[in-house]
């Protein structure tokens, strides 16, 4: 029942993960997307650290903390990277393409963790049955990015690729970091670490730029302003959970669908525009996941 409640959490945050992405690509269009990064750490650091402070009493708020290793304290600075990454590939793709080619980074990169054992993950072994689900999920991966809307270039589907890569590690990193600390000490310090390197990175490379969009931020709607930086505390807090705790080409997998689902629903809705080959790429996704959870089934229960 516990497995159950981590895979349906995974599902659901891949879902937000795909709104969040989109309410900070708008945002970046209003203003610039170093204030878009800067807004949405500056929330998430604030709410944590009044949850930690109201709740200091509270173990499940407040874990026990151990020493950790030096190259987790810098897990924010992924954030950096992901959210510039995304924000391109949305702006010359399309959401539905960019979600593709994002998550078949997150799945290409969890299958090496779950071979490696790498970044402190349960080193696991790939069965033949397991190879060809993985196999069904990728042939979906490739239908998806076929038919994917915008200019298909080349260098931005390899653009999606690396934030889908680094979206991984850092959710790998930032679980690794909670089962040392906690997950809403961990997440705290992920947005803190973030909100440094974009203060840093777009006040010494975008001075001027960065200075109209906060001077333009009174203009755009409160609820794209507060948007993404709540929705960025769920998948950061949720993925502290329950990254560490299942196999992460699971977790890929699920979260893989999720988005393309959800960014099929927000094209549909919002842009008016639906692709048959990303609902048929999610579908295949999905079946290779169902392939993957009945191999484990069967090894568990053989008879």
């Amino acid at each position: 029942m516990q497995q159950a409640l981590y895979l349906f959490l995974d599902f659901l945050t891949g879902m937000v993960i795909s709104v969040m992405v989109v309410a900070n690509t708008q945002l970046g269009v209003e203003v610039t997307m170093g204030v878009s990064l800067i807004i949405n750490h500056i929330i998430g650091l604030v709410f944590l650290s009044l949850l930690l402070w109201a709740g200091k009493d509270n173990k499940a708020i407040n874990a026990k903390r151990r020493s950790a290793p030096l190259y987790l304290w810098f897990n924010g600075v992924f954030g950096l990277a992901i959210l510039n990454c995304n924000y391109y590939t949305i702006i010359y793709t399309g959401a539905s393409l960019a979600m593709a080619s994002t998550v078949f980074g997150q799945s290409f990169f969890s299958v090496i963790f779950d071979l490696t054992g790498f970044m402190g993950m349960k080193k696991r072994k790939l069965s033949p049955k397991k190879m060809a689900s993985l196999g069904i999920s990728a042939v979906g991966i490739i239908i998806m990015a076929l038919g994917g809307e915008g200019s298909f270039t080349f260098g931005f589907i390899l653009l999606g690729f690396f934030a889908g890569a680094l979206t991984m590690t850092q959710m790998v990193l930032n679980s690794t970091f909670a089962s040392y600390k906690g997950a809403i000490f961990a997440s705290r310090h992920n947005f803190l670490t973030g909100l440094i390197a974009g203060l840093l990175f777009y006040f010494i490379t975008e001075p001027r730029a960065t200075m109209t969009g906060f001077r333009n931020l009174p203009s755009v709607s409160s609820l794209l302003i507060l948007s993404g930086g709540f929705l960025a505390i769920f998948v950061v807090v949720s993925t502290s959970y329950v990254i560490i705790k299942v196999p992460a080409i699971y977790s890929a997998l699920l979260l893989s669908s999720a988005q393309i689902l959800m960014s099929l629903a927000i094209d549909a809705l919002f842009f008016e525009t639906f692709s048959v080959n990303l609902l048929v790429g999610a579908t295949l996704m999905l079946v290779g996941m169902g392939g993957n959870l009945l191999a484990d089934k069967h090894k568990a229960n053989p008879h």
